[in-house]
């Protein structure tokens, strides 16, 4: 499975912005995906993740992010979308997203096997 994250960028804190992981390659739709970041000297944290039929999500339970992000999938595009509202200047991180091997959701890093690239997202005050 190759990912591809886009969709960062610079906002204004408090605006929002919509992340999309495009998978290409085998068994996308049998495996959850999850969101990571990682901020400049930080380590790699979690943020969401989705079971593989988009059925069951799990948030990281810092900084309300289950309450102002949403994470989504659409098995038959091979995409996985990552919707962040309200954001705040500690959001600017680099994003990324991942596959697990597991069809249910995961928040460790050891538990996903393949990684895309990352996309920055800079939230200005």
């Amino acid at each position: 499975v190759q990912l591809q994250a886009s969709g960062g960028g610079l906002v204004q804190a408090g605006g929002s912005l919509r992340l999309s992981c495009a998978a290409s390659g085998g068994f996308f739709s049998s495996r959850a995906i999850g969101w990571f970041h990682q901020a400049p000297g930080k380590e790699r944290e979690f943020v969401a993740s989705i079971s593989w039929t988009g059925s069951s999500t799990y948030y990281s339970l810092d900084d309300d992010v289950q309450v102002r992000f949403a994470i989504s999938r659409e098995n038959a595009k091979n995409t996985v979308y990552l919707q962040m509202n309200s954001l705040r200047p500690e959001d600017t991180a680099v994003y990324y997203c991942a596959a697990t091997r597991y069809t249910g959701w995961a928040d460790r890093p050891h538990d996903y096997d393949y990684w895309g690239q990352g996309t920055l997202v800079t939230v200005s005050s």
